[in-house]
């Protein structure tokens, strides 16, 4: 059972980082998204951004090392799993991980729309999905 899941929605920060630890194949992912943070002195709308690292296991990772690049909007469902460790000095420390259960294509960066453009395609939005 996953005790708890998240959907986030926001754009690549960097191309996906495929990689291959032993048997095991993984994809490590930065999502940025943008959120209002109230107003400056003179009215004007602020905002704040905030980054997450994901990582997504086997053919799920590689399906987005392989289609996603920097700047696509995705929209990803995730399950939050506790790393905690003690470390050198005796102190618990604690972390967290976002494995990503299932994934959607959202709207395209500049990179992909180029890419795109050159092969005279279009991004067909969303069509590609995934799900572990």
């Amino acid at each position: 059972m996953n005790s708890f899941t998240v959907t986030a929605i926001g754009n690549l920060a960097r191309n996906p980082e495929l990689a291959v630890k032993g048997d095991l194949t993984y994809t490590r992912l930065c999502l940025v998204g943008n959120d209002y943070a109230g107003r400056d002195e003179q009215g004007n709308a602020r905002e704040t951004a905030t980054s997450l690292w994901f990582v997504a296991f086997e053919s799920l990772g590689e399906a987005i090392a392989k289609n996603a690049r920097k700047g696509d909007q995705l929209i990803l469902q995730a399950q939050i799993r506790a790393n905690n460790w003690t470390d050198k000095e005796g102190e618990k420390q604690y972390d967290y991980s976002f494995v990503v259960q299932n994934f959607r294509f959202g709207a395209p960066g500049k990179a992909k729309r180029e890419e795109l453009a050159a092969r005279g395609e279009e991004h067909p939005a969303g069509v590609l999905e995934a799900e572990m």
